[in-house]
């Protein structure tokens, strides 16, 4: 019977792995979703003298963008974040994470600006407050304050279009 072990550790692994190939991983559940945003008062990238919190940012839906300069795949969603901030009213706030100020300022002269602010995360302690683990990432904050959606990875078309946009339509017709 002993010698059934391995060949049934060996199946189940394999169950394991097939079920795995059809997980999509930006999919994956935040623990935040449903709770209060984490507070953070950062400066902005283009000017350290001004501080922006999370408070200032209470009944309104707004979207936070982690993204950072040495960040290949922010390259690829920002035009799609710049041409939808140009055509859906919601801010959006960026986050630079782990990054160096003029390398920020020069990528947003370089690619555009899309964000109401762009906020300077150099340490990174806010993008772990929000349980940041790679760039880019979003979060679609509720007037309350609280996470209602998050997205690992880059935002294509279709997750702007068909997740996103319905999901800030209804929160901006919230009360």
């Amino acid at each position: 019977m002993t010698r059934f072990w391995p060949l049934g550790v060996f199946l189940v692994l394999v169950v394991f792995l097939y079920v795995g190939l059809y997980l999509d991983p930006h999919e994956v559940p935040s623990p935040l979703i449903g709770k209060p945003a984490p507070a953070f008062a950062l400066t902005k990238v283009d000017d350290p003298a001004q501080t922006v919190a999370r408070e200032q940012m209470l009944g309104r839906v707004w979207v936070l963008n982690v993204w950072a300069s040495w960040c290949v795949s922010c390259r690829e969603e920002h035009p799609l974040l710049v041409e939808f901030a140009r055509h859906v009213p919601v801010e959006i706030y960026g986050l630079d994470y782990k990054d160096q100020r003029p390398e920020a300022l020069s990528w947003l002269a370089q690619f555009g600006n899309p964000y109401k602010a762009a906020l300077f995360d150099g340490d990174g302690k806010v993008g772990i407050d929000f349980g940041v683990y790679g760039v880019p990432e979003s979060f679609v904050i509720d007037k309350k304050g609280v996470i209602r959606y998050k997205q690992i990875g880059p935002f294509t078309e279709d997750a702007l279009m068909n997740k996103l946009l319905p999901l800030l339509q209804k929160l901006q017709a919230e009360s």
